[in-house]
């Protein structure tokens, strides 16, 4: 599928065959292409929880969603944030590098994000959220459909999904095959609206 395709017909789909699967090459395709987004210093914050139990997927939607996206697409995708992952052998997002570039980007990572907790949250949920929009495009141009769902209790998921006390929780991803059209859109703000040019006075 063409790129801008995938960018116009990409919709946020709330109901899915229940019934239907992704094989494991298609959920490999999927995830490889939500890790090919940038992040600042080749961080790579996003980690991926693919939440496959029907049981566990019941309790979410039951106790801290209602969303029927949660149990019946055919793949459902907790995705976090890494918040340290800048002071985590950093050494390793830059191996393939020649050596004099990998350690002067080591070092900059460790100046940059150092003592600044916001600076580092707020990169950290910069970094899944362009992963998730690869990941639905890709979803997109595979044939199937997705919705990204913010509308679920945080605390209470991270919680039951044992998130490391260093993540940060973004959205789920529900991905499958659609059972019902999306909704006409809304309206886009016309671009006059939203593009400025050099300052916002």
């Amino acid at each position: 599928m063409d790129t801008f395709d995938a960018i116009y017909q990409r919709r946020s789909i709330k109901h899915f065959d229940p019934d239907h699967r992704l094989t494991p090459e298609e959920e490999r395709k999927l995830l490889e292409a939500a890790i090919q987004a940038p992040t600042s210093y080749n961080i790579q914050h996003w980690r991926f929880l693919i939440i496959r139990d029907p049981q566990l997927r019941q309790t979410i939607r039951d106790k801290y969603g209602n969303q029927a996206q949660m149990t019946d697409a055919s793949l459902l995708i907790l995705v976090v944030a890494d918040v340290n992952a800048w002071d985590k052998d950093p050494a390793r997002y830059w191996r393939n590098a020649p050596p004099e570039v990998a350690d002067y980007l080591v070092g900059a990572i460790s100046s940059f994000y150092g003592g600044k907790p916001q600076l580092q949250r707020d990169e950290a949920q910069r970094s899944i959220g362009m992963a998730m929009q690869n990941l639905m495009l890709a979803a997109k141009a595979m044939g199937y459909d997705s919705c990204p769902m913010i509308g679920f209790d945080l605390e209470k998921v991270a919680e039951l999904v044992k998130l490391p006390a260093d993540y940060a929780i973004g959205p789920m991803v529900a991905i499958g095959k659609r059972t019902e059209d999306a909704r006409a859109k809304g309206g886009q703000l016309p671009l006059e609206e939203v593009v400025k040019e050099n300052s916002f006075a």
